[in-house]
């Protein structure tokens, strides 16, 4: 690890149990508007979950202290009751395409992070997965913290160990396996990050709004790696907040995501084009291994200061 990035580690790494609530409290009601906190969940089918999530936050950051100006549900076209309990939980539930409908919406997360700045006002914008089990509030405070303490800090994701299934610190593969080894050898600036594909961060709304989105599961390594270059790493900052369950994916969708994560980092090393933006695999039948083939995001949205309605919306 360079020195830079040690340094960092011992600078910029924090525990949320650093800031309680009221020292956060108190930093917000020195400056409301400008220490203002949007928090979006995007959620597809996630009616085991959501409603929980909703419900902590609501109860810890909105009533019990107010740190948490708005509450907002982004649902990208999910079949169940995601919305509905979401609604009963005390959510603001905006669907993906009510949102900029000039522009076609396409599939992925990144891009209903992306319509969310449309739609939410906090000057700091905290992203949490909707598909979290035993959700605390911590996940919310920890990274939001440092942005209402330090004026300095721009972008904070969180850190956590990640089980899988009854086994400790095996969660993360497509970080272990590709994220990871990626980082450290193309932006070692960025090897301190425990979890760099995490869900779970909080920026600076006029960061967000100059970065580009990638549509996809490459959304969080394009994101760090934008903001590195953008603001410098003493701008980034991590928080560890205890430990995340959520659903696992299986093999395939990893792969899926691994492309993904792939593509996003070769984009950033050229800004040129993949040569095959595909994915073949492959799942055994009846006779025999028969191939699949899924496209490769290669879409991204441009930052959002670029887009007409926001610029207006933000002027009123």
């Amino acid at each position: 690890m360079i020195e830079e990035v040690e340094r960092w580690l011992t600078r910029r790494s924090w525990s949320a149990a650093d800031r309680p609530l009221d020292r956060l409290a108190a930093a917000r009601a020195r400056d409301p508007r400008r220490a203002s906190v949007s928090v979006v969940l995007p959620a597809l089918n996630e009616e085991a979950t959501v409603g929980a999530i909703v419900t902590t936050i609501r109860h810890e950051l909105m009533e019990r202290v107010p740190l948490v100006d708005e509450l907002v549900v982004i649902d990208s076209g999910s079949t169940d009751a995601t919305a509905k309990v979401a609604t009963e939980a005390g959510a603001r539930v905006v669907h993906r395409d009510a949102i900029l409908p000039r522009i076609p919406a396409l599939p992925g997360k990144g891009e209903v992070l992306w319509r969310s700045l449309l739609v939410t006002s906090g000057e700091i914008v905290c992203f949490i997965d909707a598909d979290l089990k035993d959700f605390s509030a911590d996940f919310v405070s920890g990274i939001v913290g440092p942005l209402l303490t330090d004026p300095s800090v721009q972008f904070v994701k969180a850190m956590y160990d990640r089980p899988l299934g009854d086994t400790a610190g095996q969660g993360g593969r497509v970080t272990e396996l590709v994220a990871r080894p990626l980082l450290n050898l193309h932006w070692p600036q960025l090897a301190g990050f425990v979890q760099p594909l995490g869900g779970e961060y909080a920026a600076r709304r006029s960061l967000l709004e100059q970065l580009p989105f990638p549509v996809g599961y490459g959304v969080e390594l394009g994101l760090l790696i934008d903001s590195l270059h953008l603001v410098g790493l003493d701008a980034l900052a991590q928080v560890d907040v205890g430990e995340r369950k959520h659903r696992h994916q299986d093999g395939q969708a990893l792969g899926r995501m691994a492309a993904t994560i792939y593509r996003t980092a070769q984009l950033r090393l050229s800004r040129g084009q993949l040569v095959r933006p595909v994915l073949t695999q492959f799942e055994r039948g009846e006779n025999g291994f028969v191939p699949s083939t899924h496209v490769v995001d290669t879409e991204e949205r441009p930052p959002m200061r670029e887009i007409a309605e926001y610029v207006s919306r933000r002027a009123a």
